[in-house]
């Protein structure tokens, strides 16, 4: 392709992000010329001269290229770190499927101009025998007000706004008038809104032990080197946040900053303390709750070098920090790093992205690593650690799985066994406290045996059913469709179920088991308003509840000293959600489950309630076992042309009209079979989503399977151009996944 038209965001503000403007490119920079690249151009009527960022290099005109301005030089003295951002946004743009705009958006999140907090004041500006002269001469003039104005800028020199405007009643016309007679002037300031300030004063570092102190030195000694991947295997409670603070720490040293990535359901009061004590007030946060203006003013702090640490969800991966030096993301396996809006980008791959462009360290850490991250690390794309003692030389808990068929064959048809409801007693007898985790990931539409504990899978994917309104099971992979057996076709029980009960159901039954115990919920009703999660984290913290009862929000993370059982209620659903990583899923859910007992000093116990208790991802969980559990997974993976051993590109459709958008995904997979005819890509639907219709919007998708993730990518950049041609996908909106 020959560089010969730049498009270019002309400046960088919110309003200027919806479109792109076309220049020709001069031939002495056809060489040098790059995406990302800051410009000087022509702009508007006359010779106005601003400022542009370079978001595409093309060889196809959008317009006469006569009546086309022309690029007059780079910007060498331009702030770097937007370039880097906006070159980011290109790659996200070309990997995930995107226009540029929708990349540029992500990666400069400021959805509107927000006018800077300002805090002004009033300064004395003659000497002290001139001012006391003019002082005396407004009392004897009776001006009551300059003279109480005047009075106290003698005594503190510089004086608050609101301190003028209320305590001394001294109106903004009086201000004025002392300023323009050049007694005082009036000053004005940015101040920053600041979320972690007046949090308790610092602590010194921790003592990190032999195991911690090695993965710190292996990092640390290959600091100057290329940029690497690291991934930290650590179990639950292995100390794997005082690694990533004693990196920070050397980043800091090195006048480099970091970045910290958390799912946001984990980025509690009590991890931020953490992070505050070490480094105080030069860390800022970044989530939902924060308001637009919170949000705007924790990135300018960013960019002007006020603060050296940002800890937030994926957004904050991109914090414009000048001298990035390490990138962490802890819980690297939760989903939440996937975004659900075009692009729909990977926080990992994103972050890894970003670090060979700046040069920064990426650092993943996980007690149960994704599936993915862990091929890479096992195949010598990452560097892999493995911590498999915890920090404070407490035991991992004791575990039992207690087969549910087994309380139903003996009459109990609660939902707590009888093993349950014993340990649960003992531990209100003692005063312990207690978790109990519903797990209720992927239960929805799923039909599973209640006698033998199978769900009705589908022939062809390996993965379940899901039970439709109409009694219809159907694979939302291949399309597969069944009516509803009447009998489990395993066993020929007639108790097939799905499993209906909530959190709200669980607190009545426990509450009506044990009237005496006190008794917290977590779930999305009780965590509505802001900070719900703190309260009732800090609640339970100070040993005001026995029992938590909540969905996976309450295994993220927290480490609370007092709790000595952890329950698993229905361990199974997620295991037989429609999805090929259900297996990963489960596992993942009950290691940190597991992982919540046992923290303190006091001894853990943990109850795994299953109706499939021979599953390996149950017996690999309940063992803490997470390379058993890897074999097994990553040979399935093999045998069904999974990722991450497969790629998998996954293409989403939605619109108002299900008819056209029916027609729309089955001409889109007529285009890709004639790409893939002679090749052995893998093309599955167009069929339903799992959830096919939200808010009155119809949703298909279509799967592609190959081992070469490059032939994907072009399949995708094609159907992008398919798309774009056609005017009847001006009505469909078309995501891409890229697993």
């Amino acid at each position: 392709m020959e560089k010969l038209y730049a498009n270019i965001i002309v400046d960088i503000s919110h309003e200027k992000l919806d479109r792109s403007f076309q220049y020709r490119i001069p031939e002495s920079m056809r060489e040098s010329l790059e995406v990302g690249m800051v410009v000087a151009v022509p702009f508007g009527m006359g010779s106005r001269r601003m400022k542009g960022y370079v978001i595409e290099i093309t060889d196809k005109a959008e317009y006469p290229p006569e009546k086309m301005k022309e690029i007059l030089e780079t910007v060498t003295d331009a702030s770097p770190v937007e370039s880097r951002l906006i070159a980011l946004a290109g790659w996200m743009r070309d990997y995930y499927g995107s226009t540029m705009i929708q990349a540029l958006k992500t990666v400069i999140p400021v959805k509107q101009k927000i006018k800077p907090k300002e805090k002004k004041s009033v300064r004395l500006l003659l000497g002290r025998a001139e001012a006391e002269e003019k002082l005396a001469f407004y009392r004897k003039k009776h001006q009551t007000a300059r003279a109480r104005l005047l009075e106290a800028l003698l005594g503190g020199g510089e004086v608050p706004m609101e301190f003028v405007s209320g305590k001394l009643n001294v109106s903004s016309s009086a201000v004025k008038l002392l300023e323009e007679q050049g007694v005082l002037e009036c000053v004005k300031r940015t101040v920053y809104r600041n979320p972690v300030q007046g949090m308790k004063s610092r602590e010194g570092q921790v003592k990190l032990n032999e195991a911690q102190q090695a993965v710190v030195d292996a990092v640390v000694g290959e600091w100057e080197k290329k940029t690497e991947v690291y991934l930290i295997h650590g179990v639950t409670g292995c100390g794997k946040t005082e690694v990533y603070m004693e990196l920070i720490a050397h980043a800091i040293r090195q006048r480099q900053q970091a970045i910290v990535l958390i799912p946001e359901i984990a980025l509690t009061y009590q991890t931020v303390m953490r992070f505050y004590r070490r480094f105080g007030e030069r860390i800022s946060i970044m989530n939902s709750r924060l308001s637009a203006g919170e949000r705007f003013d924790q990135f300018q702090r960013a960019r002007e070098g006020l603060i050296d640490v940002m800890i937030g969800p994926r957004s904050a991966l991109f914090t414009p920090f000048q001298n990035l030096g390490i990138i962490i993301i802890d819980e690297e396996h939760e989903d939440s790093y996937r975004s659900e809006i075009t692009p729909r980008y990977h926080a990992r791959e994103t972050a890894i992205r970003r670090g060979e462009m700046e040069g920064a360290k990426v650092v993943l850490g996980s007690a149960t690593p994704s599936v993915n991250a862990y091929y890479r690390a096992k195949t010598g794309e990452y560097m892999l650690f493995t911590i498999d003692k915890r920090a404070k030389e407490s035991h991992m808990p004791e575990v039992e799985i207690v087969d549910m068929r087994r309380e139903l064959q003996a009459g109990n048809r609660s939902i707590l066994s009888r093993s349950m409801k014993a340990r649960m007693e003992e531990r209100l007898g003692r005063g312990e406290q207690m978790m109990l985790f519903l797990n209720r990931r992927g239960y929805s539409g799923v039909l599973s045996c209640r006698a033998c504990g199978q769900p009705i899978k589908c022939p062809h994917c390996d993965v379940s059913l899901s039970l439709h309104m109409d009694g219809r099971l159907v694979c939302h992979y291949c399309g597969y469709e069944t009516k509803k057996p009447e009998t489990c076709p395993d066993c020929g029980s007639v108790y097939l179920r799905g499993f209906r009960v909530g959190t709200q159901q669980v607190e009545e039954l426990v509450q009506k088991e044990f009237p005496e115990a006190r008794i917290l919920r977590m779930d999305l009703d009780t965590t509505r308003e802001k900070h719900g999660h703190q309260k009732i984290l800090e609640k339970f913290a100070a040993g005001d509840a026995d029992i938590l009862i909540g969905t996976q929000m309450i295994v993220k993370g927290h480490d609370f000293p007092k709790v000595t059982l952890a329950g698993v209620l229905a361990a199974d659903l997620s295991l037989h959600a429609n999805d090929y990583r259900c297996g990963e899923k489960t596992f993942q859910l009950l290691t940190q489950a597991a992982g919540r007992a046992g923290r303190g000093n006091l001894p853990g116990q943990v109850v795994i309630q299953t109706y499939d208790p021979e599953n390996y991802s149950i017996r690999a969980a309940a063992a803490q076992d997470y390379r058993g559990f890897y074999e097994q997974e990553i040979l399935f993976r093999k045998l069904a042309g999974y990722p991450p051993v497969d790629g998998m590109l996954v293409i989403h459709g939605a619109a108002e009209s299900e008819a056209h958008l029916a027609l729309a995904m089955d001409y889109l997979k007529k285009f890709i079979d004639v790409l893939v005819k002679r090749s052995r890509v893998q093309v599955m639907g167009p069929v339903d989503e799992q959830v096919a219709k939200i808010n009155d919007i119809y949703r298909k998708v279509i799967y592609l399977k190959y081992h070469d993730r490059k032939i994907l990518t072009m399949i995708k950049h094609k159907v992008e151009q398919y798309i774009e041609m056609n005017e009847g996908y001006s009505t469909v909106h078309v995501l891409f996944d890229m697993e």
